[in-house]
């Protein structure tokens, strides 16, 4: 049996209609194995017919909101190993479990500590809204490993940021964004005291689920749909520009660059 990384907390808040899912890998710093995220999709798929819960807060430890794909897992070494009818499987479980959480009926909103990277920031910005502690930082390495940015996060991140912003995120690989700088980006709506991010989140929460239940979640999938009418358009080829690009001799620099802590030199092979 799988070790659980997810735990579930429902009837919270004076109304009982706030959730919290607690995403906690332990010594993984909350890196994202393909079991990790088949757990994330599970935990928000568990809400598809719960009519109590209004908004669930998504929060991972102290020092890690996520800390991106889990380059050393053995179950995604597979993928590395083989075809590509193998590569697209496993490079649809990122998008699923993303499209899991951007679905949901109920509000949701993440509460983010510590690092918040790759996958990480593809999770986040699925979510309606960011709250996060002032140490806190983003980045997004994917260009770096010498793979594209995928699991339909560029339209995500446009929508938030503009189109410049979400460029500079993405091709400048190796910066860091800071907490301050990704409120002024629009990444993240509230910057709050360190270890404060899922009390912030909770009391913003409380406000959403003293309101009408109904007309809550109507108003999010209108906005969700207006927001996102061209993102299919925009993301559906993410799967295969990730399996190409991970058949080529740059993302197999990049990753034995990360695994070997130095700078990589790109061919453009």
């Amino acid at each position: 049996m799988s070790e659980s990384f997810i735990q579930i907390e429902k009837g919270l808040g004076t109304a009982g209609r706030v959730a919290i899912v607690r995403f906690d890998r332990r010594a993984a710093v909350n890196a994202l194995s393909p079991e990790a995220m088949r757990q994330l999709r599970r935990a928000a798929e568990s809400f598809e017919d719960d009519l109590d819960t209004s908004v669930v807060i998504l929060t991972g430890t102290a020092k890690s909101f996520c800390a991106g794909a889990d380059l050393k897992d053995g179950e995604g070494a597979q993928r590395a190993a083989g075809g590509i009818g193998v590569r697209r499987h496993y490079q649809r479980l990122g998008p699923k479990m993303c499209r899991a959480w951007q679905e949901m009926d109920q509000v949701t909103i993440a509460a983010i500590e510590g690092h918040c990277i790759g996958g990480g920031v593809a999770l986040a910005v699925a979510l309606d809204f960011r709250f996060c502690g002032r140490s806190t930082h983003f980045r997004v390495p994917e260009i770096e490993l010498g793979m594209n940015m995928s699991w339909g996060t560029i339209p995500r991140m446009v929508q938030l940021c503009g189109p410049a912003r979400t460029k500079q995120a993405v091709i400048l690989a190796s910066d860091r964004v800071s907490s301050a700088e990704a409120r002024d980006w629009g990444l993240v709506e509230t910057v709050c005291d360190d270890g404060k991010a899922l009390d912030t989140a909770l009391a913003f929460a409380e406000r959403i689920a003293i309101q009408p239940p109904v007309p809550v979640r109507m108003t999010k999938q209108t906005v969700n749909r207006v927001a996102g009418a061209l993102d299919d358009l925009a993301s559906h080829m993410d799967a295969d520009q990730f399996t190409l690009s991970s058949m080529t001799d740059d993302y197999r620099e990049g990753v034995a660059a990360f695994l070997e802590k130095r700078k990589p030199s790109f061919k453009g092979r």
